[in-house]
């Protein structure tokens, strides 16, 4: 055989190898099976293809001499729907297992449990019930994740018999109850756990404590209670710890001094109580240290000197009292810093100039003082973005020094401070807001139309102040409101914005400046003039309250251009003329009110209009409601159909009292009064004799 039939024969063998080594019929069969449970279809799967190893989200390997064994599936965020099937556990050499992200719901089948190899699984996000991990035997696996579903029952006492070899176990977001059972303890190899967003409670996990090598645990959102143990320092090799959002009580153990490696410790929304340990204030390791929201109290004496690398700060909702630190200067890398709601009063401290690394500051609801003194110091912080100061400042003069500057200034909330004066030229520079609240304040004079140059600007309150004149009608040109396609930036601010809410007391809390909704408040003021039809260009406004002012004229029907628009108040004012027909094409609107104003005619029929309430309607005396759809709103005594007279029938410029047929009519009834009066003797007096037989013929006749 020649050298070129032999390159030939080696080709040909080569590819008939090749050819034989195609995906294991063992394995083909169990992904068929997998995906006959399915309701939906895998894009790029085609059983008539024998080698299963082609399709998507299939990963083998050359384990045997005559084909391929799969060892991987990845098929996240896939939009599956349907079940898993007990064909999976036939794929005995499976390692990787990822159907996360999907629309899976039913129970997990038990073979699941039983593969010897399977080192990965990932089913998280989607809709799973029933319990986990009962009777398996999984000694390969390293990585479980089954967070955000819907397991339920308790954590089982034989999860670690299970899982020996577990490192990373997330079960967060779930339905789990009752206690972690001690043989938690077992899981030695743990490096993070998650149990947060369940139903767990009993006292800290003392189980916990033994798990030397962990490094990330979560406890948050469940209902663990009573004191910290002092064992928690066993746990040297923390970087992430959370507990918040329970009823942990007592005092924080000092025990900082022992988890050297702790950089993010949050116990916020607790109920903590005493000061803060000395451990804890001088732990240099700390990068984060969230306190918000229990019943500390004494002095903030936090050790910057020491605390070199921390960055983000949140001792706001406590007890603490005594002028702001500062110390606070030291703290170089600090970028967040939360104080809102504690007892502290005074200035704001001149060093704070210093910190220029700061990004986020609220100090809301501090009784601090002199805002003129407070804004000249913080304008130093070059990089703020996120400045809170509301409630705060009372009655004093909002500050007009036109060379304060806050060039990237992105959310400012000054409402609640019962600030005196006019909108300041200085906030004219800054270019960059996103979202201004002065709400609720003593503010006056006109609304300046230069805040409708601000490119970013999609939130604006100015309710309950004391502005006159018209609307600027540059406010509805803003950028961001009138182009869907402006996008917000979506950052989050370090500090939660709170946006309260009505009827149950609670706020809702937005961690985003771009999950708030695009607003306009220039309710409660003394606004006057009409309502431009151009605020029909702002497309993405979702929120427009114009309620309790003194705006007249007509609502133009151009309000149906803002078609993202979810709640609509023009409630007490002057408006007259009809509502429009076309506001029935705001498909998203849930609140709507025109309540007392001069509205006549009917009520738009259709879309949105069938189900808002007669109170969005009642003071309007020439309002009724069409075909019918209205019937409950007799009780609020709105007619169902027009008036007999034409009270729904615009009113004329000016009634004509005075005219020939009115005067002929008063002369007329002039001239019998004068007669009737002569004759009955009221004007000249009649003899006494006549008067007395004119009255005696009275009495004869009654």
């Amino acid at each position: 055989m020649d050298l070129s039939n032999f390159y030939l024969c080696s080709i040909l063998v080569a590819l008939c190898f090749q050819a034989r080594m195609a995906c294991n019929s063992n394995d083909r069969a169990a992904l068929i099976g997998f995906s006959n449970c399915l309701t939906s279809i895998i894009e790029a799967w085609n059983s008539s293809t024998a080698d299963c190893c082609t399709w998507d989200g299939v990963t083998c390997d050359n384990s045997t001499v005559l084909s391929k064994r799969v060892i991987g599936l990845e098929l996240g965020n896939k939009r599956l729907t349907g079940t898993i099937c007990q064909s999976l556990a036939v794929l005995d050499h499976l390692g990787f297992l990822n159907l996360s992200h999907n629309f899976l719901h039913g129970t997990l089948p038990t073979k699941l449990f039983t593969l010897q190899n399977l080192e990965v699984l990932d089913l998280s996000n989607n809709d799973f019930t029933g319990s986990i991990l009962t009777g398996g035997d999984l000694p390969s696996i390293r990585f479980v994740d089954l967070s955000n579903n819907y397991f339920v029952g308790s954590l089982n006492s034989t999860l670690c018999e299970t899982l020996p070899r577990i490192q990373v176990l997330n079960l967060a977001s779930n339905s789990f109850t009752g206690e972690v059972s001690n043989t938690f303890g077992r899981c030695t190899s743990l490096l993070h756990l998650s149990l947060k967003g369940n139903s767990l409670s009993g006292r800290f996990p003392e189980s916990l404590l033994h798990l030397q090598d962990l490094r990330v645990l979560h406890l948050e959102d469940n209902q663990f209670s009573g004191p910290l143990d002092a064992g928690l320092g066993n746990l040297s090799n923390l970087v992430e710890l959370d507990i918040s959002s329970n009823s942990f009580s007592g005092i924080l153990p000092d025990v900082f001094g022992k988890l050297g490696k702790l950089a993010e410790f949050s116990a916020h929304t607790n109920k903590f109580t005493g000061h803060m340990p000395v451990s804890l204030v001088n732990s240099p390791s700390l990068e984060t240290l969230n306190l918000d929201n229990n019943t500390l109290n004494g002095s903030i004496n936090i050790n910057c000197s020491a605390m070199i690398h921390l960055v983000s700060l949140y001792l706001g909702s406590n007890n603490f009292h005594g002028p702001i630190p500062e110390t606070f200067s030291s703290c170089h890398s600090l970028s967040i810093l939360d104080l809102s709601g504690d007892k502290l009063g005074g200035e704001v401290p001149s060093n704070f100039k210093n910190l220029q690394a700061l990004t986020s500051l609220s100090l809301s609801n501090t009784n601090i003082t002199n805002i003129s003194a407070a804004l000249g110091i913080l304008q130093k912080c070059k990089n703020l973005t996120f400045l809170a100061l509301d409630r705060n400042f009372q009655n004093e003069q909002m500050p007009s020094d036109v060379n304060l500057q806050f060039k990237n200034l992105r959310v400012l909330l000054m409402q609640n401070c019962q600030l005196r004066g006019s909108i300041p030229l200085w906030l004219r520079r800054c270019k960059m807001l996103q979202l201004l609240v002065l709400s609720w304040n003593l503010l006056g004079e006109t609304v300046p139309s230069w805040l409708g140059n601000f490119n970013s600007l999609f939130y604006l309150d100015l309710s309950n102040n004391l502005f006159t004149g018209e609307i600027p009608i540059s406010l509805t040109g803003l950028q961001t409101l009138t182009n869907r396609n402006n996008l917000i930036d979506g950052n989050a601010t370090g500090i939660p914005l709170y946006k309260k809410t009505g009827g149950s007391g609670g706020s809702l809390q937005y961690k985003k400046i771009g999950s708030l909704p695009p607003t306009m408040d220039l309710s409660y003021n003394k606004l006057i003039g009409p309502i431009w039809p151009s605020f029909g260009n702002l497309k993405s406004i979702h929120v427009l309250k114009l309620k309790k002012n003194e705006l007249s004229g007509p609502i133009p029907s151009d309000l149906s251009g803002m078609s993202s628009l979810e709640i609509l108040d023009l409630s007490h004012n002057k408006l007259t003329g009809e509502i429009p027909s076309s506001l029935v094409k705001l498909s998203f609107l849930s609140k709507f009110s025109v309540a007392y104003n001069q509205i006549y005619g009917e009520i738009p029929t259709g879309g949105q209009f069938l189900t808002f309430p007669c109170s969005s309607f009642e003071g309007n005396n020439g309002l009724y409601g069409g075909d019918g759809a209205f019937t409950s709103c007799q009780l609020a005594h709105l007619p169902l159909s027009p008036p007999a007279t034409a009270a729904t029938q615009p009113p004329t410029e000016k009634m004509t009292i005075l005219g020939v047929q009115f005067g002929i009519g008063a002369a007329i009834g002039f001239v019998l009064t004068v007669i009737f009066c002569f004759m009955s003797g009221w004007v000249i007096a009649k003899p006494k004799e006549e008067r007395r037989n004119y009255h005696q013929k009275l009495r004869q006749k009654v």
